[in-house]
């Protein structure tokens, strides 16, 4: 049964955002606002970009805002004058103050990526892969002051897939993050949602990731590097040094895990990738670009790049 419409203001910025928003203006929710970052510089030319959701919220004629702080007076003042029900949060990438929470009649909720009360935080789906987790998912929360703290609504549980990139899983829950908040939304207009406290005590944290994160250690296991070339992959990419060119990695899985050889070393080129030894085991990567080139299947990438047992990435 789908319940009433709501008057809603949506807050997101990224890809990620973009179902949960296209989910709302599907199911006929009345979309106030669409609150999103300021168009950044993107690309070679540094020209100014629309943030996906803007995209989106213009194709559809809904009145797009872009505070540069949300402490703006002007902005909170256009919120007011609104009879707005609830604010939905998904990706936007500011806090939002008391004042704000305070504003619509059922309050704020937020669609976040990982099992709440564990990865709070800015990068949950990296550091999910990047600690080979066997499962993750997506909950839905009533946001407080305090980052990814506030009382669970729902919640629901995925396996990650065996290996599974951060690119990949983040498809596929931005589409359950969608579904999970139209049943939210549903159930806090029919009166049946409950809330559970998050224990603070099982808390943890998924801090932003960044290009510097981005250096392989070849020291490390099979394991633990193959999960980190995935967490990085799309963005920003993991990177080694062979033949004086830093090259990204992307795509791996372990073809061994207890080989021991020099670790970095080139063990063999095979038709799917070039395998590669760790301190622990043996990785197979598939992908690779060069600096200021398109990412390339291996195959593809060693023609232009060639690449020999014995070689050594640093």
């Amino acid at each position: 049964m789908h319940s009433s419409k709501m008057r809603i203001i949506f807050m997101g910025t990224p890809e990620f955002a973009v179902p949960s928003l296209e989910g709302l203006i599907q199911r006929g929710h009345k979309l106030v606002y669409v609150v999103t970052q300021p168009d950044r510089p993107k690309g070679r030319g540094r020209k100014l970009k629309p943030p996906p959701v803007k995209e989106v919220a213009l194709a559809h004629g809904i009145p797009v805002l872009q505070p540069k702080d949300l402490s703006e007076k002007g902005f909170l003042d256009i919120l007011r004058q609104e009879e707005v029900e609830l604010i939905v949060v998904v990706a936007y990438g500011q806090i939002l103050t008391a004042e704000i929470l305070q504003i619509p009649t059922f309050g704020a909720i937020n669609v976040h990526p990982s099992l709440l009360p564990k990865y709070r935080g800015a990068a949950p789906i990296q550091w999910t892969i990047m600690n080979d987790e066997p499962v993750t998912g997506v909950t839905i929360i009533k946001m407080n002051e305090k980052m990814d703290a506030g009382p669970i609504l729902l919640q629901k549980e995925v396996p990650v897939l065996p290996d599974e990139t951060a690119g990949s899983l983040h498809d596929r829950l931005a589409q359950l993050g969608a579904e999970l908040l139209l049943e939210a939304i549903d159930k806090i207009s029919d009166g049946s949602i409950k809330e559970i406290p998050q224990d603070d005590s099982k808390a943890t944290y998924a801090p932003k990731i960044d290009k510097s994160f981005s250096k392989i250690d070849w020291n490390s296991s099979a394991k633990d590097i193959s999960a980190k070339i995935r967490a990085l992959d799309p963005w920003p990419g993991a990177v080694s040094t062979v033949k004086d060119k830093e090259l990204k990695l992307f795509s791996s899985s372990v073809v061994d895990f207890s080989h021991k050889g020099t670790p970095g070393s080139i063990y063999a080129i095979e038709q799917e990738g070039v395998i590669i030894e760790t301190a622990e085991g043996l990785v197979l990567v598939r992908e690779f670009q060069a600096p200021g080139r398109k990412r390339l299947k291996a195959k593809e990438f060693l023609k232009g790049f060639p690449l020999k047992k014995g070689d050594r990435f640093f």
